[in-house]
């Protein structure tokens, strides 16, 4: 039955390719392409955001970054799962795109997802792009590769596949994306923090409205975006974290090669929201805030999201995290990073859940951290009723985990508005409840 199930499979990948091929081939759109173990989504939604008032733009929809996901965003369809109704509808509109003079998108923004080896190879093979991102290359499903080399070499195959007068971009503070470098031929531009990045942030800030009671209330980060001499502010609503403006750095690079004057990029910047899941600054219950930033994690994602709650002033503070899936043999060694990332924040109440973030709070307390403090899990809704009653007004709170760790299911259990779930929270769709 395994092996029949895994034929269909192949034959689907293999229909799929074919059909994507052909409309590349009759509307030849102009490709840009995203890959890196952390930032894709961001980075897609944001060039998305910059080039949609200037240009026909469609952007891969849900997690589409792989052998059947990206064809099926070249097609322009959803995924018939196991409904083969729905599959001769992606047929028929395929045909009918094929057939007829119908409109097809400018550009193409797509993500390519690299979780084994030659995922990328695979979909270079017949997607031929004309700007590649690598958004940031890190340890993260790491599971199937050799080693980081691996990883690495496999994330520069979009970069080194450009066609020809093509652009590369670059993250200039990712020292595993700049050693790439060397075996690039298109044309290369570089996004970050550092003086060396081309289009380069910085004096990153948080901002407050002044609510009820002259009380402070946090709304999300600004930046100066400098570029070419050139330097403009840009303001992110309900986004807090620092590594969440090197998407909109991405972005500003692919709107300048496309056309677009800094003006109009730093305006279309300040529209893009938050996804759900991706430090996303919601309201909690009894008057706390929440940075819901469940959609997944790595050590880096993890790291990142502990520094930026260390910036921010709250009367407590509370994480709660969830293992960190997909690492193999780092899987220890990154729980154990994390850890020591608690550590030096010191909240005020620390929550885990899973057999790997054991490790982590066997950490924390060999490190002296108060074990009265510490609260280990291994069931989510009795997690969500712990913190339920430790929450206190005025309490800001950062859950995050792996995507199979289901940690959305925690942030529903203390946000102010569970009647919003649907439209705030990662993984709502019904195959996910499922």
């Amino acid at each position: 039955m395994t092996d029949f199930k895994s034929q269909k499979i192949k034959y689907l990948q293999k229909c799929l390719k074919i059909g994507a091929i052909l409309l590349l081939k009759k509307y030849n759109p102009r490709i840009v392409s995203i890959t890196g173990s952390v930032g894709k989504t961001s980075t897609k939604e944001a060039i998305f955001c910059v080039l949609a008032e200037n240009f026909r733009v469609r952007r891969s929809e849900k997690n589409y970054n792989n052998e059947i996901g990206l064809p099926l965003t070249i097609i322009g369809s959803s995924s018939g799962n196991q409904n083969i109704v729905a599959w001769l509808k992606v047929f028929f509109k395929w045909l009918a795109y094929l057939i007829l003079p119908l409109e097809y998108p400018e550009i193409l923004i797509l993500e390519m997802g690299a979780d084994r080896p030659d995922d990328i190879k695979y979909l270079t093979e017949f997607v031929h792009s004309e700007v590649g991102v690598i958004t940031e290359i890190s340890a993260s499903h790491i599971e199937f590769f050799k080693n980081q080399e691996g990883i690495i070499q496999e994330k520069g195959i979009l970069v080194r596949g450009l066609i020809e007068n093509g652009l590369a971009v670059l993250n200039a503070d990712n020292n595993y994306v700049m050693s790439l470098r060397k075996k690039i031929k298109a044309k290369i531009t570089t996004f970050g923090f550092s003086e060396s990045a081309d289009i380069r942030a910085n004096d990153p800030q948080f901002f407050y409205e002044i609510g009820g009671q002259n009380e402070r209330i946090l709304k999300g980060l600004t930046f100066k975006l400098n570029y070419a001499g050139k330097t403009l502010p840009v303001r992110l609503n309900n986004i807090l974290g620092k590594h969440q403006i090197y998407p909109m750095l991405a972005a500003a690079v692919v709107g300048n090669y496309f056309g677009i004057n800094l003006v109009q990029i730093s305006s279309a910047l300040s529209n893009v929201s938050a996804l759900p899941g991706r430090m996303n600054l919601m309201t909690g219950i009894k008057n706390s805030l929440i940075i819901d930033d469940s959609y997944n994690a790595s050590p880096v994602s993890a790291q990142a999201a502990i520094e930026t709650m260390a910036q921010i002033q709250a009367p407590r503070k509370i994480i709660v995290l969830g293992d960190m899936l997909e690492l193999g043999s780092e899987s220890e060694a990154g729980h154990r990073k994390v850890a020591r990332e608690v550590f030096k924040l010191k909240p005020d109440l620390f929550m885990a859940i899973g057999a790997q973030m054991e490790v982590a709070v066997n950490e924390l307390k060999s490190l002296g951290y108060p074990e009265e403090k510490v609260f280990y899990f291994d069931d989510l809704y009795l997690l969500g009723k712990k913190l339920q009653q430790e929450i206190q007004s005025g309490d800001l709170i950062l859950v995050k985990g792996s995507q199979g760790m289901r940690m959305e299911k925690v942030v529903e259990e203390i946000m102010g508005e569970p009647i919003m779930a649907e439209t705030f929270l990662c993984r709502q769709s019904q195959e996910w409840k499922k």
